[in-house]
Parts: C-alpha cells; sequence; structure tokens
C-alpha cells in the first residue's frame, strides 16, 4: 500500500488530537482510502512539553519552514492560528507544490482572496473543512453535498462558548459574568474570550461560508457585528416568557441584487430547531433552490471532534495527491452582488423600554415608533418587579426597516420619560 507523510505546524490542544488519530487510526484511515498516512514531521516552538502522546522525538522540530522544504513530505498541516506566522508557513507551502490543511478560520476570513488566488495559480491544493464548525461539515457539504444549489440563505449557532453561556444564562437564570466565568471554568471559554463573546470569531467563519455560498469576498469591517457582552439575563427571561430563546446567529442571505451577511444575538421561536442546540454544540440551517431546508449539527469545538474534520480533510488531500486532482477554489468575479446595508434590512424587533410608570408613556413610545413606518404587534409589562419610577415595557413590533427603528430608538432614548437605553434585539421566524 502506498504511503504518503504529513507534516503538522502547531502541537497544541488541536494538533494533538490529529497526532493521536494519525497514530492510533492509521490502520482505519489506509483501509478506507487505499493510502497510509504517516507523521513526517511535527512543528512547534515547544517541543518539550508532553502531549501525552508517544512520537518519535526525531520528528520533532522547531523548525516549521525546513519541515516545508523537505521532499518527503506531501502534505503541511497548519493548526498554529492567527495572521502571521501561519500565513507565512501556508503560502510557501502552496508555492512549494504541498498540499495544505487548515483550520485557521481568522486566516482565511481576512487573506482568502490571496490564498485562494495562489492555490488556483500554483495549482496546489487548500482544505480547511475545520475552519467552521468544528466537527460539523459545512465546508464539505458547501463544496461538495450542495453544489448544484443557489443558497437563498444560511443561518447558524456557529460559536460554542457563546451559546453555552447563553443556554446556562437561560436554565440557570444567571447573570452573564457568572455564565461567562462557569464557560471558563468548565474549559468552553479562553481566558481572553473577546473574540467569541464579542462576535468576531462568528464573523470570522461568516465570511469564509459567504465566499463559498455567493462567491463574495467579505471584508471584516464591512459585517454587522454584535456580540452578546452585556445581554441581560432579564431580557433572556422575557423572551423566554414571549416564546422564544435568545441565540447568537449568523446569518447570510441572498436578495435580488445582494448578500446580507450580519451576527448578532436574534429571539429564535422555541419550537425552530435552532432554539433547541444548547450548550456548546454549533448548528448551521441551510436552505437551497434544490436541497430545500436542511440541518447540519454537532460538536463546534473541541480537540476530537475539530480534530476529526482536519482529519478528514487529510484524507481528501491524501487521495487528490494520489490522483493529482486539483481543486479550484472560488474568488470574487466582476460580477459578484455587493453586500447588502445593514440598514436596509428588514426583521422583527424586540425593544424593551424603560419608561416613567405614568399614564400617557406608552403612547408617546408608540407614537415615536408610528411616525416612522414601526408598528407594534404586542406590548408586556412587568411592573411587579420593578418597584420603582421607571418601569421595563418590552414591545415587539411587526417587520420594520432596520433604519427606521434605529432612528426611532434614538428618539425614544432622547425622550424625558425613559430612564434607561433601549435594549433592542432582533426577532429571526
Amino acid at each position: 500500500m502506498k504511503s504518503a507523510k504529513i507534516g503538522l505546524a502547531g502541537f497544541g490542544t488541536v494538533g494533538a488530537g490529529v497526532v493521536e488519530g494519525l497514530t492510533t487510526h492509521a490502520d482505519i484511515m489506509a483501509s478506507r482510502i487505499g493510502i497510509r498516512p504517516t507523521l513526517g514531521g511535527i512543528a512547534d516552538l515547544d517541543i518539550e512539553t508532553d502531549r501525552g502522546i508517544a512520537v518519535d522525538a526525531d520528528i520533532l522540530t522547531t523548525d516549521a519552514f525546513g519541515m516545508i522544504d523537505d521532499p518527503e513530505i506531501a502534505i503541511i498541516v497548519e493548526l498554529i492560528g492567527g495572521t502571521g506566522i501561519a500565513k507565512e508557513i501556508v503560502c510557501r507551502a502552496l508555492r512549494a507544490g504541498k498540499a495544505v490543511v487548515t483550520a485557521n478560520k481568522a486566516l482565511l476570513a481576512e487573506h482568502g482572496d490571496e490564498l485562494f488566488s495562489l492555490v488556483n495559480e500554483t495549482g496546489s491544493n487548500l482544505y480547511f473543512g475545520a475552519s467552521v464548525g468544528g466537527g460539523i461539515p459545512i465546508i464539505r457539504a458547501l463544496q461538495e453535498s450542495f453544489v448544484v444549489n443557489q443558497f437563498r440563505g444560511l443561518r447558524g449557532i456557529l460559536n460554542g462558548t457563546c451559546n453555552y453561556i447563553l443556554t446556562r444564562m437561560e436554565t440557570e437564570h444567571l447573570p452573564f459574568d457568572e455564565a461567562l466565568q462557569e464557560a471558563q471554568e468548565a474549559g468552553f471559554a479562553e481566558a481572553d474570550p473577546t473574540l467569541d463573546i464579542n462576535g468576531f470569531d462568528t464573523a470570522h467563519k461568516a465570511a469564509i461560508l459567504a465566499r463559498l455560498a455567493y462567491g463574495i469576498s467579505v471584508p471584516m469591517d464591512t459585517i454587522c457585528v454584535e456580540g452578546i457582552r452585556g445581554l441581560a439575563a432579564e431580557d433572556i427571561a422575557y423572551a423566554s416568557d414571549l416564546g422564544y430563546r435568545i441565540k447568537l446567529l449568523a446569518i447570510l442571505a441572498s436578495h435580488d441584487k445582494t448578500v446580507e451577511v450580519r451576527i448578532h444575538p436574534a429571539l429564535v421561536p422555541k419550537q425552530h430547531m435552532l432554539a433547541s442546540v444548547n450548550g456548546a454544540f454549533n448548528a448551521v440551517m441551510v436552505e437551497g433552490d434544490f436541497l430545500g431546508s436542511g440541518m447540519l449539527y454537532g460538536q463546534g469545538a473541541g480537540q476530537k471532534p475539530t480534530a476529526s474534520t482536519v482529519l478528514g480533510d487529510i484524507g481528501d488531500a491524501l487521495r487528490d495527491c494520489s490522483s493529482g486532482m486539483h481543486r479550484t477554489l472560488p474568488t470574487p468575479s466582476d460580477d459578484a452582488p455587493p453586500l447588502c446595508d445593514i440598514e436596509n434590512i428588514v426583521t422583527r424587533y424586540y425593544l424593551r423600554v424603560n419608561v416613567l410608570d405614568k399614564p400617557g408613556t406608552l403612547s408617546r413610545v408608540s407614537s415615536i415608533l408610528g411616525e416612522h413606518g414601526i408598528s407594534i404587534d404586542s406590548v408586556m409589562q412587568k411592573t411587579e418587579e420593578h418597584q420603582g419610577e421607571h418601569v421595563p415595557v418590552v414591545i415587539v413590533t411587526h417587520g420594520a426597516q432596520e433604519g427606521n427603528i434605529t432612528h426611532a430608538v434614538r428618539l425614544i432614548d432622547e425622550a424625558d420619560i425613559v430612564g434607561a437605553p433601549t435594549v433592542r434585539l432582533r426577532i429571526e421566524q
């Protein structure tokens, strides 16, 4: 049986999982692929720390570029992360004619144009299934299983940290800070969770999905990104009373001439499949003209789920290297649709307004909304929990344009009847 050598750059948590898979499940991979993967090199700045996996000391190195230059190594796996040295490694490997496997969402989101063009120019292959959704094969589905579809939309929970926090806030009635601390103690959140809770991790993933689904390049500074930092437990409770759960969603949708990409917390009806995705799990719903609707669900992060997808990409790379197959990657065309301005989207809204507890205040709020073409679907007031001068009033609107909501909320907050900034959350059906 033929064999091929793999070079791994980055021996962290996921890297250790990949090494474990290659050492303990090589027979399974060989029987299914027809080619035996072997480790030809492991590059990391720290090659002394015990990862709990027995590896030959002779293949450990601190010189990733020397490993790339080894003519016996056919596939480079980049698991360092970030957009610095990782980009240099990926580009050098592609130019050297190596197949490259990566899980680096930030690199692909921020430098996708350059990398995809390099792949097409050099004839090398780039595999990145683990960059979105961990163990969920959403990248493979878009590139292969759903390749015939024109995508009406993708909606997904793409960050396990945020989903865990929101789940704990709902089920245990925890404030945000306590739920975050619990997530960190359980290993679901980083010591510095900024990228996760501010929504930028999800935005990186959404940019990759938009590239594959719609053939567009989405600069990170053009995406509407709102995270869950500071989300109040009372809004999660009020949403539940209204029949919703709050989830951090990545929303992509195709319109007549534009593509919509946005990331923010949203109210999702409890009966919707995405509302049932709890804990650190992820899910992506896909709507295509041939597919109809479908959902992919599973572990969105973690050592072995992510390593499983990386190993699957290694399997594809082995097959392609053996057959000489080159996989062209989509690059933006001149007629690619532009990104939709967030101010033009239309959806329903949840508004929590803190108003003076006296007659006439609600009519002033509804008047401002009406002047901006926003009609009210329902109103809920929780006076028994707030014995003070101001009380929370929860308003659910019918479909309204984002720009109109923005202007109306600004005027509401400037009124002398309002005691705190209005909370605005979008509702996704």
